[in-house]
């Protein structure tokens, strides 16, 4: 038994050889394979690290790249373009913003707005117009006459600023100065009394135009209507029983003196209520008819029935004898427009006889 056992535990040398070579064998195996695998795990590492790279490069650059703006759009945006060729709206900015400072009174810094317009577009009409109407305003009445002359010049292409010159040079707007009667009236008081259209306005009523119409009659001398719009300021409250208006034609007598027309003079409103509570402006229609075998009325007649001239009544006629008829031309009118006493408005062709006869401030003062 101890024989058999002896020779079973004998190992070959060879044995030991061979198992030698293989653990050697199988830790090369392993040892390159541990190699291999991480060698490959940091190639794809460095590999995305590049790829990460070349995305996130190109990246920057591209905020200020030229080929990530459209051309069409530097040329619009461009400085020098803006300054060199100002758009439309420009000029109608400036042209805005002298309109808002000539109301508030600032007529210098109006001027310099409407000219910087000007300077852009020299032949605008509205700019002109408006520049006009402010040289009107500040009373440089030879400066605003040439800008009226250039629009008139212009002919109808200047639309209603044409329309405007050719009436504004009409009247004959110029300074106010002493006349023959010795009667004279005040710049200050004449700008007070006109607004730069030529319609003068208060606080709560004014005048929107006047409409002559002349009607053809073989009886007559003349033979006209004014329709007159009144209307009431934005925000106001009209108490129609506290409106007055005064209508007054003149004519020259021997192509000398001015004196009150002695035509027939009829009042009629052609708005149904004339109370400004569905319609504004109200039209009052003043019709003058000078027969050639009129008559002459008093001043004070005349007068007087222009004072009862109220909206929600119907004036009747004013004629008088024959005296000086013969002599006596159709020459203009004034209207005088009061609220609870106070001017609110005064219009005249031609304008002259605001300066013969000034308006007064208030009815009581009349």
């Amino acid at each position: 038994m101890r024989t058999l056992l002896s020779r079973a535990i004998r190992v070959d040398p060879s044995f030991h050889i061979g198992l030698g070579l293989i653990v050697i064998v199988a830790v090369a195996e392993v040892f390159f394979a541990t190699s291999y695998y991480v060698g490959r795990a940091r190639v794809a590492r460095v590999s995305a690290q590049a790829v990460a790279a070349n995305v996130v490069r190109p990246v920057a650059p591209a905020l200020p790249s030229r080929t990530a703006v459209p051309a069409p759009v530097q040329p619009a945006v461009s400085p020098a373009a803006a300054v060199s060729a100002p758009s439309p709206s420009l000029v109608d900015q400036l042209l805005r913003e002298g309109i808002e400072l000539r109301d508030r009174g600032d007529t210098t810094n109006a001027l310099a707005r409407l000219q910087e317009a000007l300077d852009s577009e020299p032949d605008n009409a509205s700019v002109l117009a408006e520049t006009a109407k402010t040289y009107d305003l500040m009373q440089n009445y030879d400066r605003a006459n040439e800008i009226w002359r250039k629009l008139e010049e212009m002919g109808p292409s200047a639309g209603t600023a044409y329309e405007l010159a050719a009436q504004r040079l009409k009247m004959g707007v110029s300074a106010p100065e002493a006349a023959d009667s010795g009667i004279a009236i005040s710049s200050a008081d004449a700008a007070e009394h006109r607004d730069i259209g030529g319609n003068p306005e208060g606080s709560v009523m004014g005048i929107t135009e006047v409409k002559t119409i002349e009607t053809p009659d073989p009886d007559a001398e003349k033979n006209m209507a004014l329709q007159i719009g009144i209307k009431k300021q934005p925000g106001a409250s009209i108490d129609h029983e506290k409106v007055r208006i005064f209508v007054k034609f003149y004519d020259t007598v021997g192509d000398k003196d001015i004196k009150l027309t002695d035509a027939d003079v009829n009042y009629e409103w052609l708005t149904p209520k004339h109370d400004w509570t569905e319609t504004n402006p109200e039209v009052l229609s003043v019709k003058y008819v000078h027969a050639k075998t009129g008559g002459a009325s008093s001043d004070s007649s005349l007068a007087e029935t222009a004072a009862t001239v109220r909206p929600g009544q119907k004036s009747r006629g004013v004629k008088g004898s024959a005296a000086d008829s013969g002599r006596r031309k159709y020459l203009g009118y004034v209207i005088q427009l009061y609220y609870d006493d106070e001017l609110q408005a005064v219009q005249a062709e031609p304008s002259r006889l605001l300066q013969l006869f000034p308006p007064s401030k208030s009815t009581s003062a009349r």
